[in-house]
């Protein structure tokens, strides 16, 4: 019988992290996962450079059912912790927008920082491994390893959610908190383009590939950011970051020009731009493709001085408060995230162990703790693997 004082299932970002802070503390410490490599979606993250965390980390930057559940784990491993480990490193960095730090080389440069520092203390990471038949001891837990019995002291769950399960991101996370009697929380596929439904299939897709700075709002929040029209929906930064506040069923409001009030823009403009035709006039501010479909869906071929009230209320309307009722989202296929999952009340915030199951650890995506796009997720990681790294 192998004996470990640590077993972390999941070779992502927290699981990795984890095993790095445990290990480093002189346990015997395995990380182990289903997949051929680890640290897929590190890989896959940022366009293949890994946003690996923010500038600007705060508990509001994340969902949960239990919103102060974050605050512990994050005030104590920041994002400055974590930059400080990738520039000690040599990696270099730089910011893109609104605080996201990217590789500027690729991310293998963070997944290979993981797996040196893993074995630089003494980890073993083991991959295409299965856990099986999984029992709870009087202390610690025993479970077949590709087939062959080991026991553990502290068992460290890190295998993530259903998002990406091309990567082979499965449900097992969540029936390990079943069997230890912990609730798993309704959970959803999240950062995730909208698709269309079947009416505006038919007109909008011909627009693919038209890309706008937009201000997109659900019934409890807004941001203000670039959205894509593609062939199945629309996707984009904007889309992304609502789609954790969108609730199945409900409409968002599209502002394509949240720079600018249409009916104010068009009644100071028509004095001197009168006989300029509303197409033309609209591509100004906004794709010559986009400003086209809107004249012809609205059916207002005028200048701007034939414009009657009636049509230039319409217009702004269309324009500043487009009524968006998707049809779904592409789910778990491109989701970034898993919304949802173990109940954080039944877990302690301080080291990540289960309240119910002495030596059983949850951390990372596994947990419902969900941060926007833009490294709040990958800082969840690496803050909620350290946590657990220190006691497990």
């Amino acid at each position: 019988m192998t004996q470990y004082d640590v077993i972390v299932i999941g070779a992502g970002a927290a699981g990795l992290f984890c095993a790095i802070e445990a290990a480093k503390r002189g346990r015997s410490v395995v990380v182990v996962d289903h997949a051929n490599k680890a640290g897929k979606k590190i890989l896959m993250s940022g366009g293949g450079r890994c946003n690996f965390t923010n500038l600007d980390i705060t508990p509001e930057n994340y969902l949960s059912a239990n919103p102060h559940f974050c605050r512990s784990a994050l005030n104590r491993y920041t994002q400055w912790d974590f930059i400080g480990l990738v520039a000690g490193a040599g990696i270099a960095y730089h910011e893109k927008e609104l605080g996201q730090l990217f590789c500027d080389n690729s991310a293998k440069d963070i997944q290979q920082l993981l797996l040196s520092e893993l074995a630089a203390a003494g980890g073993e990471l083991k991959l295409e491994t299965s856990v099986t038949k999984l029992v709870a001891l009087e202390q610690g837990f025993s479970m077949n390893m590709a087939s062959k019995p080991v026991q553990c002291s502290s068992l460290v769950v890190a295998c993530g959610g259903l998002s990406i399960p091309t990567m082979g991101a499965s449900d097992f996370g969540f029936r390990i908190a079943q069997q230890f009697d912990h609730e798993v929380l309704e959970y959803r596929a999240s950062l995730v383009p909208f698709t269309w439904n079947n009416k505006d299939k038919e007109h909008w897709s011909a627009l693919s590939g038209v890309a706008v700075p937009a201000t997109v709002t659900s019934q409890t929040k807004s941001f203000s950011l670039d959205l894509l029209i593609t062939h199945r929906g629309i996707s984009g930064p904007a889309m992304l970051q609502i789609s954790n506040y969108w609730q199945p069923g409900e409409s968002l409001t599209i502002d394509w020009l949240p720079s600018i009030d249409v009916a104010e823009q068009v009644q100071q403009d028509r004095h001197e731009q009168g006989k300029k035709q509303l197409k033309t006039w609209l591509a100004q501010y906004l794709p010559a493709r986009l400003a086209e479909f809107f004249v012809e869906q609205l059916k207002l071929q005028k200048t701007l001085a034939e414009l009657t009230k009636a049509d230039v209320e319409r217009l702004a309307t269309h324009l500043n408060q487009w009524q968006f009722n998707p049809g779904g989202t592409e789910g778990y296929r491109t989701a970034e995230v898993t919304l949802g999952g173990v109940n954080t009340n039944e877990v302690s915030s301080k080291t990540m162990e289960s309240q119910k199951q002495p030596g059983l650890y949850f951390i990372g995506e596994v947990l419902d703790v969900t941060g926007w796009l833009g490294g709040y997720n990958f800082q969840w990681a690496w803050s909620s693997g350290w946590a657990a790294g220190q006691v497990c």
